[in-house]
């Protein structure tokens, strides 16, 4: 049996207006593409790319920070309780095969560096600020940069082979 390709999507606790949006359309292209959609579960760009995944027949996974599995996103099929508040980013890290980042603050960019010490190629959407620009300055030949929601999924796809 044929596994599927989990995309880890990281990004803002908090999204409105285009972050949400693109978060959204993420998580649609995900869902299309046949892939499984592993985030941490809870609000903001997590959120809204369940969401889109959900609305297009995807399958969600959330790494919940906290002890109640109630503390999870409507739009989660799967939620895995971990008690281990931002700790939990080594489990979606390590979880997912590629990381897609939408916008987002430290958090986030731990969940870069920590996708780059397991050797996960991680995808930067341009356009939503600091990671982008801290990706940047890193320089690491694993960060790619999409324009689209939907050339991150195609490009996380050919980096696995797909």
């Amino acid at each position: 049996m044929k596994m599927k390709l989990q995309i880890g999507v990281i990004g803002r606790g908090k999204a409105e207006g285009k972050l949400y949006a693109a978060a959204e359309e993420l998580g649609a292209e995900i869902a299309r593409s046949g892939c499984v959609l592993v985030c941490g579960g809870l609000f903001g760009v997590m959120e809204a790319c369940a969401k889109g995944a959900k609305r297009h027949g995807g399958i969600t996974v959330g790494i919940l920070p906290g002890k109640e599995k109630g503390e999870g996103n409507e739009f989660l099929d799967i939620r895995i309780v971990t008690a281990l508040g931002h700790a939990r980013n080594a489990i979606i890290t390590r979880t997912a095969d590629v990381l897609i980042a939408v916008g987002g603050g430290l958090g986030t960019l731990s969940e870069v560096f920590l996708g780059l010490n397991m050797e996960r190629p991680v995808i930067v959407i341009k356009g939503f600020g600091k990671v982008e620009e801290v990706a940047g300055i890193v320089g690491d030949e694993r960060i790619y940069f999409a324009d689209t929601p939907k050339d991150a999924v195609r490009l996380a796809m050919e980096l696995m082979g797909l």
